[in-house]
């Protein structure tokens, strides 16, 4: 098992985000390697941040990050492992296309950040999520890329709501309606719903609804965020933010 996890190597305050990389084989004793992504190209030298692991076809994973520059203009990058087969994933290396998303002139580039988990849509194509702000509304866009690298914005926004701000560390993922597997992001399954989840306001909010791949569109079942006294959370304690779900095949 791997765990990614953002912090600062030359102290314990804020700055320098770097991605530290640990491994473990039963989620209680775990080994450092080196780190995964350190904040060197122009893109990202005001921090590595937040971002999700993708597995591609063939077992190839990939980081998709948020790099910030000097000016915190935020971009979308990605990395691969150097070598594949070392079951340890000790060196990254960052695409010679990065960024691959940058915010468009519609877009707050200091508040553009944390994309998901890539999936693939039934057609094979690549849709991602990433958080955003417009106005004081919290809002997901979604992306689109057939080969990974080039990305372009859905029409529309994929979801948003008011009284949220911005919209950290968006998470998108089904459940089953029936029975208590967990099921794969990947593939569109009749018997699911998805949990839209964003953290915003010093909590981690989720809501319930359905997922259509060729409209785009996602459908609230029921109320939206912050609506009709509805305040949905993962925790209700002080010290949960920015979470990050994970599926383990099998």
């Amino acid at each position: 098992l791997h765990l990614f996890y953002q912090y600062n190597p030359y102290s314990a305050i804020w700055g320098n985000m770097t991605w530290g990389h640990s491994i473990s084989n039963d989620l209680v004793n775990w080994v450092h390697l080196e780190h995964a992504l350190n904040p060197i190209e122009p893109y990202e030298l005001g921090g590595c941040f937040s971002g999700s692991i993708t597995m591609l076809p063939g077992g190839r994973p990939v980081i998709f990050y948020t790099g910030a520059d000097t000016n915190n203009f935020q971009s979308q990058n990605l990395a691969f492992p150097k070598d594949p087969s070392d079951p340890l994933l000790r060196e990254w290396v960052k695409s010679p296309h990065n960024p691959v998303i940058t915010a468009e002139d519609d877009i707050e580039p200091s508040d553009f950040r944390d994309p998901t988990t890539a999936w693939q849509a039934v057609d094979g194509t690549w849709q991602v999520l990433i958080g955003g702000k417009i106005d004081g509304r919290g809002m997901a866009y979604l992306y689109q890329s057939n080969d990974f690298i080039n990305w372009t914005r859905s029409e529309k926004i994929f979801h948003s709501s008011v009284k949220t701000g911005m919209w950290e560390c968006p998470d998108f993922y089904p459940v089953s309606i029936n029975g208590k597997d967990g099921v794969d992001n990947y593939l569109e399954k009749g018997n699911t719903k998805f949990v839209l989840k964003a953290s915003f306001l010093d909590h981690d909010h989720y809501i319930l609804g359905y997922y259509k791949a060729e409209t785009d569109g996602f459908q609230v079942e029921a109320t939206d965020f912050m609506e009709a006294n509805t305040d949905w959370r993962y925790d209700y304690g002080g010290k949960f933010y920015a979470s990050k779900t994970f599926y383990e095949r099998g």
